[in-house]
């Protein structure tokens, strides 16, 4: 009887300590992943990046440095311009989540490999197949290889502003509200399901959801780290963002949309978001433990707590289907009109205490 597996994309790579940073470069070199003749691209960013590099440079002595303005296309082209004169073995995205974006995305655009080093815990894009950039349309999700590695130092991590931390725990969490989404959407519209990669998700999610520790504790750090990675993971064997983004993300994404300059960052909005959609599911008792969760760790789980009214939430929920065409999700599911959000925020808010 034949043994039927399948290869899953994923990092050769995955160092998750504190102290990881220091052993940068004999990992590239143990992995065969930069020579010791060869060179490293190292794209970095001006503020925490240049720090880091004055720490790394004695290290690195074959590594060439590209400061990285901003999370632009532009930017990322740039930055794949600049390495196409030269000759490496892999490019580094040292930084938080703009920095790996533009790394990945120029990495992809020169043929190389590409390591992911991050300095924040913000979001699941570290280790994604996705670049997310900002375009003269707006935002933009460019598909692009899996980092070849990902290093997470737990030091570097903790000397991040906490906001950071934050943000990633509520990306994580939403994950849960995701997977729901794609189950339903597997029952209602006979839209396929990958197992492996929505219990991956929602496994990377649980964890952080249960873990008693804070933002402060290593343990937790690790959990959420590892879960990030995971998630990052679970897109690459779906083949598309749908283990991680559903009604919780078309949320996030109305907030940006609609209120450019006032939203706030990714995973407040997310979790926020999923909290919500687990109420309008039904699933009232989990909905209310996600917010405890949130609130334990410092997020929002009202708008109010982001500086919007309810009415600008209600406007930010009836426009969220549009920013996903395609994608259902217990919003097009309930498809409830404007008096009909009004009521339910108003359950959510009563259910885990306004």
């Amino acid at each position: 009887m034949p043994v039927l597996t399948r290869l899953i994309p994923s990092p050769v790579v995955v160092d998750i300590r504190p102290g990881a940073l220091n052993d940068l470069a004999g990992v590239l070199a143990d992995q065969r992943i930069c020579s010791s003749t060869g060179k490293l691209a190292i794209a970095i960013s001006g503020g925490s990046g240049a720090v880091l590099r004055g720490r790394l440079s004695p290290s690195l002595p074959g590594a060439e440095w590209f400061e990285v303005g901003g999370g632009t296309l532009d930017d990322a082209i740039k930055l794949a311009d600049a390495m196409k004169k030269g000759r490496y073995d892999a490019v580094v995205g040292l930084g938080g989540g703009k920095i790996i974006d533009c790394a990945k995305f120029a990495a992809a655009r020169v043929g190389l490999p590409l390591v992911a080093v991050a300095t924040n815990l913000s979001h699941d894009g570290l280790c994604s197949p996705v670049a997310t950039l900002d375009n003269d349309a707006g935002r933009g999700s460019y598909g692009v290889p899996n980092p070849i590695a990902v290093v997470i130092d737990l030091d570097v991590i903790r000397e991040a502003p906490v906001r950071f931390v934050r943000s990633g725990i509520g990306d994580a969490l939403s994950n849960i509200s995701a997977v729901r989404d794609w189950e339903l959407a597997a029952r209602e519209r006979g839209e396929d399901i990958d197992g492996l990669a929505a219990a991956m998700a929602r496994q990377a999610g649980e964890a952080v959801l249960r873990h008693p520790g804070g933002v402060g504790d290593d343990g937790f750090l690790q959990v959420l780290a590892e879960g990030l990675v995971l998630t990052g993971i679970a897109m690459s064997v779906s083949g598309d963002s749908r283990p991680a983004s559903g009604a919780c993300h078309e949320i996030n994404h109305a907030f940006d949309l609609l209120f450019p300059k006032r939203a706030a960052s990714h995973g407040e909005q997310c979790g926020l978001g999923a909290a919500f959609a687990m109420h309008l599911r039904g699933a009232r008792e989990e909905s209310a433990f996600m917010a405890e969760v949130l609130r334990r760790h410092g997020l929002p789980v009202l708008p109010k707590e982001i500086g919007f009214t309810v009415d600008e939430f209600v406007q930010v929920v009836e426009y969220a289907p549009q920013t996903r065409p395609g994608r259902y999700t217990i919003l097009e599911h309930l498809n409830l009109n404007t008096d009909q959000i009004k009521d339910a925020y108003a359950d959510y808010a009563k259910a885990i205490g306004s």
